[in-house]
């Protein structure tokens, strides 16, 4: 590799070189801390050197000459047809040009001779046209709105976040200067200093090696993510021309930016999800993809995209295009809680965490999958019946989970939809074999679920009630009373919902177990012992008979109201939900061992019908 060092000074740095903005380059995302700690940096050894020789009686510009000059850092470029990209730096040069246009207005608010001086530092002549130094070709009206002086909250940001971090900054850096250059000797000085002895090193690569400079070097105070280092080795191979031409660099950051748009650098997570859907058989394999899945792409080469442009331009026209999509589809219904959309599964599995769906659908979809939307709707279902009806059975165990998930990956990938369920229904099978510690023929069985409660999560407990809540508000033709984001997510003292016991744990309802209780705490925990109720609701519940119990259930929840006699007169549709799914429904004026089990059976019945 040839790399050419070469040592400047701002006045050098900023004279007759336009720097364009490389493809490798991440938006301009300095915050506030980095730019603070910048000017901390150039004001500690200024005011060190400007108290030694502010009183010297000969030239200012000679003064200079005996200051301690000042390591900024390195910057790191690139020529290619005739122009001058930055392929590390950016971050750093435009805050310095951003300190540039604030010591420009200063200039001018004192008087100063050097507001000529300062603004050729910003923009010049590149052939016939004036242009700045650097040069954010997307973001010029916001770069002359801060060197024009507009008002900040006037200028033009809709370019994007470069130009919203720019007048940000520039904010920080206005009053940072204002405050320290209050009078013109002072200024003066600083401009000098700022100009002849703060001093950066330039490291010129050929265009072959920007790709693992890139890697190795960090912009200041901003680590790079590995996205943003996938892109600039992926890119990198692939000359500019072909890169506008084929519109790859845009392609890339429409499909970062659609992605990123649900969570901040959310596509690292795709490309996880994505190379362990295609390329992880078990979780050992999966787990190599974690941390630095970038550098292990281009090690095991499975995507055959090292030193291979082809392969490359291919891979984003291709199969980064068109699996980005799929992600952020399932994204959107991962987020959607309208329900009637035909994806209410994918957004029941985003309340139970069970993100693993997004692993299980990238690896069954083929590019550009005529099934795609069959596969989202299949594979949501069923990771979600695969999940619940482990966790009502007591069979669930999350590591014994995860190594499942990644077989069954394996299993499906790529496959028609028709081969789904069943590596679904095998690997519920043997996972509940493996729990239970007895063969299991049946995907449901009252056996396995017959002491369900206690064990459970409370998440899932509540996740559970949702389900038959929206089961019975479904068969009724009413609308369900509270969200299901509400009734799972939401835990707070007075507008949360949480687990209330129907037996308090009091005398009275020991007598009804015998005066056994051990035996007594294990039935009032089984979940036909329990439901949701609202925060104040709960509490004022808390202690009470059955008797009393049943007036609070009153306008709460559904399934707490078939306990009332109330709810069965003249409800029609109520009727036939029962009729229809042979359902034991009936009102319970007393409840003790007998009718704990009835209601146990009840909701075995509908978890039939719910989770098939």
């Amino acid at each position: 590799m040839d790399v050419q060092p070469d040592k400047q000074n701002i006045d050098k740095l900023f004279s007759n070189t336009t720097y364009y903005i490389d493809f490798y380059q991440r938006q301009y995302k300095w915050t506030d801390e980095p730019v603070k700690r910048l000017l901390d940096d150039v004001f500690y050894k200024f005011n060190e050197e400007y108290k030694k020789h502010k009183d010297s009686s000969i030239e200012l510009d000679q003064i200079i000459s005996k200051y301690s000059w000042y390591y900024l850092n390195t910057y790191v470029t690139n020529h290619v047809e005739g122009k001058i990209y930055i392929v590390d730096g950016q971050q750093r040069l435009t805050t310095l040009t951003l300190i540039l246009i604030k010591l420009k207005h200063l200039a001018k608010d004192l008087n100063s001779q050097l507001e000529g001086w300062i603004s050729n530092k910003i923009v010049g002549l590149s052939g016939y046209k004036t242009d700045f130094w650097m040069n954010h070709e997307l973001h010029k009206n916001s770069m002359k709105g801060l060197f024009d002086g507009d008002e900040l909250d006037k200028i033009d940001t809709s370019s994007g976040l470069t130009a919203q971090n720019m007048v940000a900054n520039f904010s920080v850096v206005s009053s940072r200067l204002h405050n320290e250059l209050k009078d013109l000797h002072r200024f003066e000085s600083f401009v000098f200093y700022f100009m002849h002895r703060l001093v950066l090193i330039n490291l010129n690569v050929e265009q072959t090696d920007v790709p693992m400079v890139f890697e190795v070097i960090n912009d200041r105070g901003v680590k790079l993510k590995p996205y943003e280092i996938l892109k600039g080795k992926l890119l990198g191979q692939i000359t500019k021309e072909e890169l506008d031409n084929l519109n790859l660099n845009d392609l890339w950051e429409s499909q970062v930016t659609k992605i990123n748009a649900f969570k901040e650098d959310e596509i690292d997570q795709f490309f996880i999800y994505y190379l362990k859907a295609k390329f992880a058989d078990t979780i050992g394999e999966g787990r190599r993809y974690d941390k630095d899945y970038h550098r292990v792409i281009f090690s095991e080469n499975k995507l055959k995209l090292d030193h291979n442009p082809k392969e490359v331009k291919d891979f984003l026209q291709n199969n980064f295009e068109y699996y980005t999509n799929l992600y952020s589809k399932v994204l959107k219904y991962y987020k959607d809680d309208s329900l009637n959309n035909g994806y209410a599964h994918v957004y029941y599995n985003g309340l139970t965490e069970m993100d693993m769906q997004f692993l299980l659908i990238l690896s069954s979809c083929i590019l550009n999958d005529p099934q795609e939307d069959d596969k989202i709707k299949k594979i949501a279902f069923e990771v979600d019946r695969l999940f619940s009806l482990l966790q009502l059975q007591r069979s669930y165990g999350s590591n014994a989970f995860a190594v499942a998930i990644y077989k069954l990956s394996a299993a499906i990938r790529e496959k028609d939809i028709h081969e789904i369920r069943p590596e679904f229904d095998k690997t519920l099978l043997e996972l509940l074999s493996d729990a239970r510690g007895v063969p299991a023929n049946s995907p449901l069985s009252y056996g396995f679920f017959k002491e369900t409660g206690i064990e459970l999560d409370k998440r899932f407990k509540r996740y559970f009630f949702a389900r038959i809540e929206k089961f019975i508000a479904d068969n009724t033709k009413l609308q369900v009373k509270h969200s299901l984001y509400d009734l799972v997510q939401n835990t707070g003292h007075v507008n949360g919902f949480h687990i209330e016991h129907i037996l308090a744990d009091n005398e009275e309802n020991l007598k009804l177990f015998d005066e056994d209780e051990e035996k007594f705490k294990s039935e009032r925990n089984r979940l036909g012992g329990l439901l949701l109720l609202k925060g104040k609701d709960n509490i004022s519940s808390n202690n009470e008979t059955y008797k009393n119990k049943l007036k609070s259930y009153a306008n709460t929840l559904y399934w707490n109201e078939t306990l009332r006699e109330d709810s069965y007169k003249s409800k029609l549709d109520f009727t036939d939900m029962i009729n229809k799914y042979s359902l034991n429904f009936r009102h319970l004026d007393t409840f003790g061992q007998a009718e704990l089990e009835e209601r146990h059976r009840l909701l075995y019945d509908m978890v039939k019908y719910i989770w098939e």
